[in-house]
């Protein structure tokens, strides 16, 4: 049912009762006042048959009239009252006392409502009572003529009449009713088609919304609450357009972007696979499948399948770094494969968050390092055989040339048969430089037992500086020493890092023929200890800093390039870095990075 028609009958309903109430009332006070009208009637009736009565019975005769029944001239009074009031049936006249009948027929007769109504009668003079004879409704009267007679006259009024009239009236007010109530329908219908008219626009325009059809806007004619609501719906559909046009663009990027991951997953070489809070895999791709043996549907479900017994706690303490905030970098350690082999691989895991940030998965990337390790391996080796070549050639080649001046000198004296001194002495200097080459080659090529102590940075420099302060002096050196005043512990073998600072410290003294200043820095940066050392000397060329460190090349007449080498193995072996910056006719600086020790002092334990 539409809402013109339910709005329609709703008006037609409301005023339907409203005249049914309007007719109940309206028939209950017809009906009393017919009732009334009716008592009184009778009534009046009563009373003119009782003054007839009265006006016959004050004439000569009467008594003889009522012993013989001579009762014309009352019988006409009767009639005429009759033909006046043709309801009346019945006019009954009675002995006051024996309730005998003076005139008249007693033959609707209903002794026990009768009998009820006379003892009221007598008190207060008239009666009248409604009673039903033979299905039919009739009202009798009573009238008491005391004191002006001795006799009570009843008359028997039909009811019927009372009852088709008013059943004709309700006939009428039903057909008045029925006959407005249709033209209340008709006018409601139409004036609710006018009113609700312009909510067909809108629930067009609706319709039109709902389909995603944004284009054509209601056209609004009303500036009551129908055409405000249609104002509003075309703004809401044109801000629905809007919306729905950034939602396409932005489902169809998302749409472009989920196929690139998914591809860019799906064909990585490296193996992705996703674990909630508790562990367990909840995705993985197709390296991952082919690195560790598991199907997508084994490995589902399954809590750290990969992770070695071995390496829980190492786990543990990576997803709780990263829980915590922090951003772990890559980390080489081992995986287990479904088969149980374990493979050295390269993990890095991230978190993966919900829009608040808050962590619900974990993402954990598996980079294969077999094949990397074994190239690294054959590197590592071509290196040493490189670097052995380069040191056979280089030691062959230095111990060469003094080999042939003694050569050279021994022939001269063999050939003489004379000692000379002077040979002599050349000769002495040329064995030390050999003994000088093979010395520092025994100390780069010979494996050295080292022990690792925890000492102070700045106590070990500051000895090499009391060492070395005597040869700065002499060659008019003099040193601008700046250090932290924060502990700088570190774990080093303190020989070694005292032959790295001797020899920088005099290479930085052999820069500066004619004197000058050497500053030597120390700071503390957290996780390393910084050092560097700055010259005023003539500088290195940018093109030779590269080759620094390589086996017997130097700069120096004298040098043999085995020194700075020497000096990168201490620094490497001491998980340190060195780098050099230069600037010719300005100086060198040496920077050197080592790793600091974290003191806990709650425990007294030094962490590396």
């Amino acid at each position: 049912m539409s809402i013109k028609m339910k709005f329609s009958v709703l008006i037609t309903l409301i005023l339907f009762t409203f005249f049914i109430i309007h007719h109940i009332l309206s028939e209950y006070s017809m009906v009393t006042s017919m009732r009334e009208q009716a008592r009184q009637s009778m009534q009046e009736t009563s009373m003119h048959i009782a003054e007839s009565f009265s006006a016959y019975e004050q004439r000569p005769g009467i008594g003889a009239w009522m012993h013989s029944y001579d009762s014309t001239g009352l019988e006409h009074i009767i009639e005429m009252v009759r033909t006046i009031n043709p309801n009346i049936k019945e006019i009954t006249v009675f002995e006051q006392d024996t309730l005998s009948i003076l005139y008249g027929n007693y033959t609707y007769v209903d002794a026990r409502g009768d009998q009820s109504i006379i003892a009221k009668v007598k008190e207060s003079g008239f009666e009248l009572r409604k009673m039903v004879i033979n299905g039919k409704a009739y009202y009798r009267s009573f009238y008491d003529t005391k004191p002006r007679g001795s006799y009570m006259i009843s008359v028997v009024y039909d009811g019927e009449s009372i009852i088709q009239l008013i059943n004709q009236k309700r006939n009428d007010t039903f057909m008045y009713v029925g006959i407005m109530m249709v033209l209340v329908f008709i006018i409601s219908y139409w004036l609710v088609g006018v009113m609700i008219r312009p909510l067909k626009d809108i629930l067009w325009k609706v319709n039109e919304v709902s389909s995603a059809r944004f284009q054509q806007p209601i056209r609004i004619k009303r500036k009551d609450e129908f055409g405000l609501l249609a104002l509003k719906v075309n703004a809401m559909s044109q801000n629905l357009s809007i919306y729905m046009n950034k939602l396409r663009r932005a489902f169809e990027e998302n749409r472009r972007m989920k196929e690139h991951l998914e591809s860019f997953i799906n064909h990585t070489s490296d193996a992705i696979h996703l674990t909630d809070l508790d562990g367990k895999v909840i995705q993985v791709n197709r390296a991952f499948e082919l690195l560790f043996g598991y199907e997508e549907e084994e490995a589902i479900g399954l809590v750290h399948p990969i992770l070695p017994i071995s390496h829980e706690t190492e786990k543990r303490q990576m997803l709780n770094q990263i829980l915590s905030g922090k951003v772990l970098p890559a980390q080489e350690t081992m995986r287990m494969t479904k088969l149980g082999e374990l493979i050295p691989v390269s993990v890095t895991i991230s978190p993966i968050r919900d829009s608040d940030g808050t962590i619900r998965a974990f993402a954990s990337i598996s980079r294969d390092m077999r094949s990397r390790n074994k190239m690294e391996e054959l590197l590592r080796r071509s290196e040493k055989l490189t670097t052995v070549g380069q040191l056979a050639a280089g030691v062959a080649h230095e111990i060469r040339n003094p080999l042939t001046t003694l050569r050279g000198f021994l022939q001269l004296q063999q050939e003489s048969k004379k000692l000379a001194l002077s040979h002599v002495a050349l000769m002495l200097s040329e064995l030390d430089r050999i003994n000088l080459i093979v010395g520092e080659f025994l100390i780069l090529a010979k494996p050295q037992a080292t022990r690792f102590v925890t000492k102070d940075l700045r106590d070990v420099l500051e000895d090499v500086i009391a060492l070395m302060n005597s040869e700065a002096l002499l060659h008019n050196i003099e040193f601008r020493v700046s250090l932290t005043e924060e502990r700088c512990l570190i774990s080093c073998e303190e020989n070694q890092l005292k032959q790295v600072f001797i020899n920088l410290i005099k290479n930085a003294i052999e820069a500066m023929p004619s004197g000058g200043k050497i500053h030597i820095y120390i700071t503390h940066k957290r996780e390393y200890i910084a050092i560097a050392i700055t010259d005023e000397g003539m500088g290195i060329p940018e093109e030779m800093i590269s080759k620094i460190g390589d086996p017997f090349f130097t700069g120096k007449e004298t040098g043999t390039g085995l020194g700075i080498m020497v000096t990168q193995r201490i620094i490497n072996s001491h998980r340190g870095t060195m780098e050099i910056k230069s600037q010719v006719n300005v100086g060198t600086t040496i920077n050197l990075m080592l790793p600091a020790l974290k003191e806990v002092r709650e425990s007294g334990i030094l962490e590396a």
